[in-house]
């Protein structure tokens, strides 16, 4: 199977990447490398460079490759750094998503498998998220994906392009982002750890996210794109059934902290409901918390610590 991986330069496309290829796919990696890097990417992949953006780019790759199915990763995927930029964020996460999806369907890609993101939920007076929940985003990045579900519903439904929404929960693993400010939690740390600064905790602590291990969250997306239980138009957890709070991983991690104010956008509790995971999937994570925080501290120390 020839199948297309926007982002693939990035943390979980370039892993996903990965695992396609070791399943005997033909890859093509779609990356403007704005946030992914060029190294993440497999060699036996075929690499394209350029901006999901560009509607009329997109649509001449996608007539080129003929892929039969797409995974759409690309996206500007930090809370602050959406709350800090709605509009640039916006032109990435909602217009470049519009494009790939309108380019797959006028190259007659059989199905697309877009990365949407537990932020959807916002904060819910009840535990586990559940999918039949109505949304309430408190950043722009929730909004943005959940106008991409919505996208993805009206293409399954009034297109006939059937594309199935994965919402991710709080991923980690190796080759997490630790440059940025705007890093996913985990990734921070190791980074103040690299500099050896302490830990700087937005609030108490106390909040907890349902964090999944990389490979987990690869293993389900592929199924995704293969389920025949999933027809289109359908949204999927795709994260932990148990939660940890950021106290727990800042005790795994092990060194000084600080606490600071809590940042606007940031939710307090989440935790995946995985019955729909389960039933389309036949998918549940298997690698506990503390292995993965483990392995990917280990990935730290042998590739980045002093």
């Amino acid at each position: 199977m020839k199948v297309l991986v926007t982002g693939g330069a990035g943390f979980i496309g370039s892993h996903l990447t990965d695992r396609l290829i070791q399943k005997k796919h033909r890859v093509v990696v779609l990356d403007n490398l704005s946030t992914g890097r060029k190294k993440n990417v497999n060699k036996q992949a075929v690499f394209v460079r350029g901006d999901i953006r560009n509607l009329a780019f997109v649509s001449r790759v996608f007539r080129k490759e003929k892929p039969s199915g797409i995974f759409h990763l690309a996206a500007l995927p930090r809370v602050p750094l959406s709350v800090a930029d709605p509009i640039g964020t916006s032109e990435v996460n909602i217009a470049g998503t519009l494009c790939v999806f309108k380019a797959a369907l006028d190259a007659k890609v059989k199905r697309i498998v877009f990365a949407s993101s537990s932020s959807v939920y916002g904060d819910q007076k009840t535990l586990p998220l559940r999918e039949n929940m109505m949304p309430h985003p408190v950043s722009p990045y929730g909004l943005q994906k959940w106008v991409g579900e919505q996208w993805a519903k009206m293409f399954s439904s009034l297109y006939g392009l059937p594309v199935i929404s994965l919402r991710y929960f709080n991923v980690y693993g190796p080759r997490i982002d630790f440059d940025s400010d705007y890093s996913l939690v985990i990734g921070k740390f190791l980074r103040m750890r690299r500099e050896g600064k302490p830990l700087s905790v937005f609030g108490d602590g106390t909040q907890t996210r349902a964090f999944c291990y990389v490979d987990d969250v690869v293993e389900a997306t592929i199924k995704a794109m293969t389920a025949k239980t999933l027809k289109g138009g359908e949204i999927v957890n795709v994260g932990a059934a148990d939660s940890h709070s950021v106290n727990e991983l800042v005790n795994l991690l092990g060194g000084p902290k600080m606490y600071l104010p809590k940042r606007a956008g940031d939710v307090e509790h989440t935790r995946a409901d995985l019955k729909l995971a389960k039933a389309y999937l036949a998918w549940e994570p298997k690698v506990s918390f503390a292995e993965g925080v483990e392995r990917t501290k280990k990935w730290f120390l042998k590739h980045y610590a002093p």
